[in-house]
C-alpha cells in the first residue's frame, strides 16, 4: 500500500461514488435473488466495524443485514459447532455481513482456551467442506482478513481508552491481546493453511490506513459480485384528493416531546465529533 495518506477530500468523493454503486448492487441482489455473504475478520481494532458501517449506510436493512453474535449459551455450546451461524445465513434477495463469524474457532477461542485443541482441530478440518456446501448451493461467499500492525492496533487500543464514544468497543480481551500478539499470529497463519483455498480464498486488507481500507475493501467487494443495473419501475406521484372534513387531534390533548431544540445556542466551542482513529 502506498504511503501517501488520502486526503479526507478524496476519501469522501470516492467513498460516496462506491456506496451508489452499492445501492445498484442491493437493487440486483433483490431482483435476482442472490443470496451473499460477507465474513469481517482480522486483528481486534483493524478496521472491520467502521468498514461494515460504511457498507450498510445507504443499504436496505431488509436486505443487507450485519450479523455480530454474542458469546454461546450454553444450550448452543452443545449443538454442532456451525449451527448458529447457520440459521443467519441468507436467504434469496438478501446479503449478511458478518462482523466476526464461525472463525472465532481458529482465533479468539483457539487463544484464549475458550475451546479444546480437538474441537480447534475438528473445526479446521471441517470448515472447508462446510464452505465449499455454502457455496455450492448457490451462496456467494467472500472472506476479508484486516490486517494491521502491532504498534497501530496498540495506538488505535490508547486512543480509545480515552474517547468516550468509543471505550465500549475496548474490552479486557482486546487488552490481553496487546500479550498475546504472536500466538494470534500463529494461530491465523494455521487458520490460513487450512481454510485460505478455492473456492473461498481469503482476501487481505492492508489497513493500517483505514480510509485506503475501506475504499479498498469496497471497490474489491463491487468487483467480486456480477451484479447489472436494475431498473426500478417508475413512480407517479398521485394528487392529494379532496378534504373530506377531517381535523387533526388537539395538541392539548397529546404528550408532547420538548422542543429543547429552540433554546440551542451557537457555540464557537462545540465541534462535531471526529473518530480520531480517522485524523
Amino acid at each position: 500500500m502506498g504511503k501517501d495518506k488520502l486526503s479526507t477530500k478524496v476519501y469522501e468523493a470516492e467513498l460516496t461514488r462506491l456506496q451508489a454503486e452499492l445501492v445498484e448492487m442491493q437493487e440486483w441482489v433483490k431482483a435476482s435473488g442472490a443470496r451473499i455473504v460477507v465474513i469481517f475478520e482480522g486483528r481486534d481494532a483493524a478496521g472491520k466495524g467502521g468498514s461494515i458501517k460504511r457498507i450498510t449506510e445507504y443499504l436496505n436493512p431488509r436486505v443487507a443485514s450485519v450479523v455480530a453474535l454474542p458469546a454461546p449459551t450454553e444450550r448452543q455450546r452443545t449443538q454442532w459447532y456451525f449451527q448458529r451461524y447457520v440459521e443467519h445465513l441468507p436467504a434469496a434477495g438478501e446479503i449478511k455481513f458478518f462482523d466476526r463469524s464461525w472463525y472465532n474457532r481458529a482465533g479468539v477461542e483457539k487463544v484464549m482456551g475458550y475451546c479444546t485443541p480437538e474441537e480447534h482441530v475438528r473445526f479446521l478440518r471441517q470448515c472447508p467442506i462446510f464452505e465449499r456446501m455454502l457455496i455450492e448451493d448457490g451462496i456467494i461467499l467472500l472472506k476479508y482478513w484486516f490486517s494491521v500492525s502491532d504498534k497501530e492496533q496498540e495506538k488505535r487500543f490508547r486512543s480509545r481508552m480515552t474517547d468516550p464514544m468509543r471505550m465500549w468497543k475496548l474490552s479486557p480481551t482486546d487488552i490481553e491481546s496487546i500479550t498475546r500478539w504472536e500466538e494470534y499470529s500463529r494461530a491465523k497463519d494455521e487458520m490460513f493453511v487450512h481454510t485460505d483455498a478455492e473456492p473461498a480464498r481469503w482476501n487481505v486488507v492492508e489497513a493500517e490506513d483505514k480510509k485506503k481500507a475501506r475504499i479498498n475493501m469496497i471497490s474489491h467487494l463491487l468487483a467480486s459480485i456480477p451484479y447489472i443495473h436494475v431498473d426500478r419501475p417508475e413512480l407517479v406521484f398521485p394528487k392529494r384528493p379532496k378534504g373530506t372534513g377531517y381535523q387533526r387531534t388537539a395538541k392539548s390533548l397529546q404528550s408532547i416531546v420538548p422542543d429543547v431544540a429552540s433554546e440551542l445556542t451557537h457555540s464557537e466551542d462545540a465541534e462535531a465529533y471526529s473518530d480520531p482513529e480517522d485524523r
